[in-house]
């Protein structure tokens, strides 16, 4: 949000106070608090009125740095805020210098504050490097009155302003050549310097700066992260108001934020989910292909069945059917309860879909229209949001009449969690949480949460209600959300989808732009809809966003009006599909191992470049091509003439998985390629497994495992482990090059293996 007019006034109806002279410090055993005047103090007199920002500096877990912003101290605290995981036995270091200069030290990850009577000007660092800092005219306290008018429209399902007219801002530096990424699924270039970010959940499809899953956390090219630790809405200027600041302010009397250190962008992630959690480990069967029935699409039992026997009949796997909306009777969403008509059985057809080795999916929402049959009993029990007199919020949009579940109420969490439940115990295996982004803000909450800060928030209350009733029947590692709405934290409940794009290339880039956005907060895993969700697009488009989609953590073909089966669009797509998914099945000893790394660690499985090759500058602003896991690189095509312009980061030699080609790494490349190939190339001194299966996605990893060493050279090793499909140590793989001979040590299994090195070395075990 802009309250500037220029770099010297200040917009209409603003008040801007900054930070200007440090007028005491305390200290105690695991905090610095630093009192700052919003004027220079010259003599006393001048310490008569005007503001003072009270700013405290702690750390709960090493490598972090808390610092809390606060203006008036009596405001009243509200709910809800994020869960959080801090150590509270974290003690950071204080060192207090004899020049009056005061550090608090995290781990390598420190803070600068000058002495008393000197002006605001606080440093972060990492191992003594420079990462960013607030000094004069930064953090601000700034009063608005009714001439002023943020860009946000007050306007149903949008932000409702409550009432104050404060502000706390913090303005950190942008170093010369630094990037910004994240904020969330963002659609807007990759790249989020020069951009307003807001943080505030919408349902406004892949096309506009609006998200599905807002999250206030970004990380730098310095290898440094902020997280604002507020669920409400917080607007972020990335050099978009002062073009050498990153700015956020949330309205109210406090600020609380974090900064995270780390040696590459992975660390400070890393770092960003021991705080607020990391992904839960999803199902081996989740990788594979997964086929919906659509939206608005015609379909019952013999629908699915039908699809199902044409993808078993041209020999293409699937692994997941999904149900759409219209698994329920229309007008009734989401009241749980089976369209008889066009299921009469639901319980045998998914008993018959699990005798095809199938799993089953269905769609929810947290709404539920006036004409559902548990309306009136919800409503009468006080299950759903009210509105401020006490009578239930209501609207027409979606479902006539729908009412909204409020999940702050114990009760109305078990009756939607007891229903998730019943579904599972009648064989569904995953389910899609659907909507969550339609959250009023003039309402209240069983719990008297501020509905203001609900607003996203909501997402995690609905998600992870869904997630644990699934948990509670299935166990840990075999739950599978396909989840639209999010912030942060809903990173635990994978997996997220990118919501509803468009059938054409432009949005397909939108897509991985979304992707790679949200990787970049702390989300692991990441699908979209294959070959778009609304329209239909050409069979040359979808044969594209097919190779792109298998090589995506997750796989689902989805649209709006039309089934996306592929013999729907030519012979050809159906070889394409064939081909991609049993490339996947094939590369899931790799892909799942890669999968217990991002579980253990929180580095997201599908990512952008600049997280692994940060050293090299051109890898930090690549947007059209993505890591799968730590040995993969991905550039899908987005256009009909079949190019790929790809980068190869420096540092050896990269070798095409399907084709051989091997390239020197360090530069740009431009190729043609025919609908069974785009760049798959393997990073130098990698090591990728291949199974021996191509018509599933879980079986036995490591049973005659396919060991292929990519580029190892001249005194360098390589290590792989490979997982079960339960997260179990299954073998471990090392090797080293000693001249043309490759020594080889597989341990923790007996099963026979094959090795073979991508230069034609001697392998030697």
């Amino acid at each position: 949000m802009k309250f500037s007019d220029g770099y010297w006034f200040d917009k209409d109806g603003c008040t801007v106070d900054y930070a200007t002279q440090i007028c005491d410090i305390e200290t105690d055993k695991r905090s610095i608090t630093v009192y700052v005047m919003c004027k220079w103090i010259a003599n006393r007199a001048l310490m008569l009125s005007g503001p003072m920002l009270t700013v405290r500096f702690t750390s709960t877990l090493r490598d972090s740095i808390k610092v809390t912003i606060g203006h008036f101290s009596g405001n009243v605290r509200k709910s809800p805020s994020f869960q959080l995981y801090e150590d509270e036995n974290f003690t950071p270091e204080i060192i207090s210098h004899a020049d009056g200069s005061t550090e608090l030290i995290s781990g390598a990850t420190k803070v600068k504050i000058p002495p008393k009577g000197c002006p605001w000007d606080i440093a972060f660092y990492y191992n003594d490097k420079f990462l960013t800092r607030a000094d004069w005219h930064t953090t601000s306290l700034i009063i608005t009155d009714e001439r002023f008018r943020s860009k946000t429209p007050e306007r149903f399902f949008a932000r409702h302003d409550n009432g104050g007219n404060t502000y706390i801002r913090e303005m950190l530096s942008i170093s010369a050549g630094e990037y910004i990424y994240g904020f969330g699924e963002k659609f807007t270039p990759f790249v989020k310097n020069g951009q307003t970010v807001d943080i505030w959940n919408n349902d406004g499809g892949t096309t506009t700066e609006q998200s599905y899953k807002s999250v206030p956390f970004f990380v730098s090219s310095r290898n440094y992260g902020i997280f604002a630790a507020h669920p409400e809405f917080v607007s972020f200027e990335v050099g978009s108001e002062f073009v050498s600041k990153t700015s956020f302010s949330v309205q109210g009397e406090q600020l609380t934020y974090y900064i995270f250190g780390g040696s590459s962008i992975a660390e400070v992630i890393s770092r960003y989910t021991d705080l607020t959690g990391k992904p839960a480990l999803p199902p081996a069967y989740s990788f594979g292909l997964w086929l919906s029935t659509s939206f608005t699409t015609d379909y019952n039992e013999d629908t699915a069945l039908t699809f199902c026997n044409e993808m078993q009949k041209r020999d293409i796997p699937l692994s997941v059917f999904h149900f759409d909306c219209f698994w329920m009777k229309e007008f009734e969403w989401c009241g749980f309860k089976w369209d008889t008509t066009n299921f009469p059985d639901p319980e045998g057809m998914i008993e018959r879909l699990k005798k095809r080795g199938l799993k089953v999916c269905v769609w929810v929402n947290p709404y539920i229209g006036q004409r559902a049959s548990v309306f009136s009993e919800l409503a009468e029990k006080g299950l759903f949001i009210r509105n401020k007199d006490g009578s239930v919020f209501q609207t027409d949009q979606w479902q006539p009449g729908l009412a909204i579940i409020d999940f702050t109420n114990p009760e109305a969490r078990k009756w939607y969690a007891d229903r998730i439940k019943e579904l599972a115990l009648l064989g569904v295996d995953a389910i899609k949480t659907d909507f969550g982004e339609r959250i009023p803000t003039d309402v209240i909450y069983s719990d008297n949460s501020d509905p203001f800060r609900m607003h996203n928030y909501y997402s995690y209350l609905y998600n992870k209600t869904v997630f644990d009733a699934l948990n509670e029947i299935q166990g840990q590692n075999n739950v599978c959300l396909f989840a639209r709405s999010a912030t942060a934290g809903c990173q635990q409940f994978p997996v997220h989808w990118g919501g509803d794009s468009f059938s054409n290339y432009a949005s397909m880039l939108e897509t991985l732009h979304g992707c790679l956005s949200i990787s970049m907060s702390g989300f692991g895993f990441c699908s979209h809809d294959i070959s778009g969700f609304e329209s239909t697009g050409t069979p040359d488009l979808y044969k594209r966003w097919t190779a792109f989609g298998l090589l995506s953590t997750h796989s689902r073909y989805h649209g709006s009006c039309s089934y996306r089966v592929p013999w729907n669009f030519d012979e050809e797509s159906c070889d394409v599909a064939r081909h991609f998914t049993k490339l996947k099945c094939r590369l899931m000893p790799y892909l799942f191992s890669n999968a217990v790394i991002t579980h253990k660690n929180g580095v997201p499985m599908m990512r952008a470049m600049a997280v692994d090759f940060g050293f090299d500058r051109s890898a930090l602003t690549c947007d059209m091509q993505y890591m799968l896991g730590e040995n993969l690189l991905v550039a899908p095509i987005f256009n009909e003439e079949g190019t790929a312009e790809f980068y190869l980061p420096a540092g050896g030699i990269w070798t095409d998985i399907q084709s051989g080609e091997q390239l020197n790494g360090g530069s740009w490349y431009s190729r043609n390629y025919d609908y069974f190939g785009l760049p798959l190339y393997a990073k130098p001194d990698s090591i990728i497994v291949y199974g021996n299966c191509s018509d599933k996605a879980e079986y036995d990893y490591t049973d005659h495992m396919h060991i292929v060493i990519y580029g190892l050279e001249e005194g360098h090793t390589a290590a792989a482990t490979i997982y079960d499909a339960k997260g179990t140590v299954g073998a471990v793989i090392t090797a080293a090059r000693h001249g043309n001979t490759i020594n080889v040590v597989v341990s923790g299994t007996d099963k026979p293996y094959t090795i073979e090195s991508s230069q034609g070395l001697t392998i030697c075990t």
